[in-house]
């Protein structure tokens, strides 16, 4: 059941990534570019998490996980900092 919540993550977060990015497309809001940066990462997250938990459970790709993260929230900040100026 849990390996089903992993996958359904995954695909949520890249199908926001990929409405935000059709929606950058037809607008050119900018904030939505930076909205859609940060879905990206969090997929690349979850689809390293099912990697790393379902697919092989034997490797540790947690430091990847954090960074991808890590990555993702700091360009959704960034984002928010530049188009607040």
């Amino acid at each position: 059941m849990a390996e089903a919540v992993f996958v359904l993550c995954a695909v949520t977060s890249l199908a926001c990534a990929v409405l935000l990015l059709r929606g950058y497309a037809r607008n050119r809001v900018p904030l939505l570019l930076w909205s859609s940066l940060c879905f990206v990462g969090l997929a690349v997250n979850n689809m390293l998490l099912v990697v790393d938990l379902i697919i092989i459970p034997g490797r540790d790709l947690l430091l990847l996980r954090n960074l991808s993260a890590l990555l993702s929230l700091a360009l959704l900040i960034f984002g928010l900092v530049w188009d607040s100026e």
